[in-house]
């Protein structure tokens, strides 16, 4: 028996097996938000944002859906009107014939999602959720807490981590002894200050999150005397990109299990938003 092309009604329900929308904080807007369920999908293309560049890639690709981890529509709107640019990009999906589609903190918190993936590159040991599900398996939930193989330093584990990441402007920033020693560590892709604590209850030697703003960053350093958790700061697109390839191959191998055949790319274009940046020598 031959593959067959999926709909994308059959589509969204491998997705929902793999991350579930029921996982997604309550805050959240995950889900299809434009597309015809019933319509076959032969190319799926995937992003961390919905900007007008990456659906301008997507759809002159000729894809049929666009996986983004971030929302375009998080907040209610009142008119998507092609004269802004989330109309226009509203626009060019329906046009174009392609469905945009998004998991966010259900992509985050899944088994196999942005957190886990970031602890697999890394290579923390038996790492679990910092901020467990409420409704979902045990290693499900928000960040991850897990072990180093080995003890390093913090300025050499700052370095690691600053090699894993896409290239992006704002580099990494570190609060801490760069010659600290480090090994249970704590992380949060995305933006994570809410997860400081939860950090610091769990012992990690070391919290890496994106997004660290300037008051609750001080206040997380003074509430331990300057001492463990030390703090990487890393770019919020950067962070979360990494998990694009595993999740476009865990896809693409349920899809093919499944009896469908699909054709998958993740996009290479940066959305992170900074440009450059000045430092002091």
């Amino acid at each position: 028996m031959g593959e067959t092309t999926p709909t994308l009604q059959q589509v969204l329900d491998v997705v929902e097996e793999l991350w579930p929308a029921s996982l997604a904080e309550s805050w959240d807007a995950v889900g299809l938000v434009a597309g015809r369920r019933s319509a076959p999908v032969q190319k799926i293309h995937f992003a961390v944002d919905p900007v007008s560049a990456v659906v301008e890639e997507a759809c002159a690709a000729d894809a049929d859906l666009l996986i983004t981890h971030h929302p375009l529509l998080l907040r209610g709107v009142n008119s998507v009107e092609a004269g802004t640019f989330k109309g226009e990009v509203i626009h060019r999906l329906i046009e174009s014939g392609c469905a945009l589609l998004t998991a966010h903190t259900n992509g985050d918190s899944a088994v196999g999602g942005v957190n886990d993936v970031l602890a697999e590159i890394l290579g923390l040991q038996d790492a679990r959720p910092l901020k467990p599900a409420e409704e979902g398996l045990d290693e499900e939930g928000l960040g991850r807490i897990g072990t180093l193989p080995q003890t390093t330093t913090l300025g050499d584990f700052a370095a690691t981590v600053f090699g894993i990441l896409p290239a992006v402007a704002g580099g990494v920033r570190v609060a801490g002894d760069r010659d600290g020693l480090v090994q249970r560590v704590a992380l949060c892709g995305g933006a994570g200050d809410s997860l400081l604590a939860a950090a610091r209850a769990t012992e990690a030697d070391v919290y890496i999150t994106a997004d660290l703003r300037h008051h609750p960053a001080s206040e997380a350093r003074e509430a331990v005397a300057g001492q463990r958790p030390y703090l990487i700061d890393v770019s919020h697109f950067a962070s979360e990109w990494l998990w694009l390839p595993a999740a476009a191959q865990t896809l693409d191998r349920r899809l093919g299990d499944a009896g469908y055949e699909v054709e998958i790319a993740v996009s290479g274009i940066n959305t992170d938003p900074w440009d450059f940046v000045i430092t002091p020598r």
